[in-house]
């Protein structure tokens, strides 16, 4: 797992986000309440982010002056995918170098202290852990294979 390295090329403001080099998807369990479905999406968007914040394009100006904060240039589509398809679609992810994967394991909604959820991060492996949500960047391509035809988060 990377984060994606843009060049000039690649962040192109002037386009639509089906003809951006880069996608980016969320994907949550589909059985989760609306608000805790928002709460993943927003929490592993805040990470993603940080770590391209190439992502976001140029702060704007409205008619009247006021200024509002850069948005993602290349969009962010919300899927939906049931337990096994979420572990799955993780594991796959994080085999591929060229994406850059953040994911939500169940302990990060459960746990009021962020350090006592590190510490039951730490004392679970990997495949232990039950995935709320994942949140995959990378080239169009390879994205749009891994995430196949899951459905938009209804």
């Amino acid at each position: 797992m990377s984060v994606p390295q843009l060049s000039d090329e690649d962040v192109r403001t002037d386009q639509s986000t089906r003809q951006a080099k880069l996608k980016w998807v969320i994907v949550v369990a589909e059985e989760m309440p609306a608000g805790r479905a928002v709460n993943a999406a927003a929490c592993m968007a805040a990470a993603v982010g940080r770590a391209i914040p190439e992502l976001l394009g140029p702060d704007g100006r409205d008619g009247s002056g006021a200024g509002h904060p850069g948005l993602p240039w290349a969009g962010c589509s919300i899927l939906a995918a049931g337990p096994q398809a979420l572990r799955e679609l993780r594991a796959k992810a994080a085999e591929k170098d060229e994406l850059f994967l953040v994911d939500m394991p169940g302990q990060a909604q459960t746990s009021r202290v962020y350090d006592e959820y590190l510490d039951s991060l730490a004392g679970t492996k990997t495949e232990d852990l039950d995935y709320l949500a994942v949140s995959i960047v990378g080239p169009r391509n390879k994205v749009s294979r891994l995430i196949g035809k899951l459905p938009l988060l209804r």
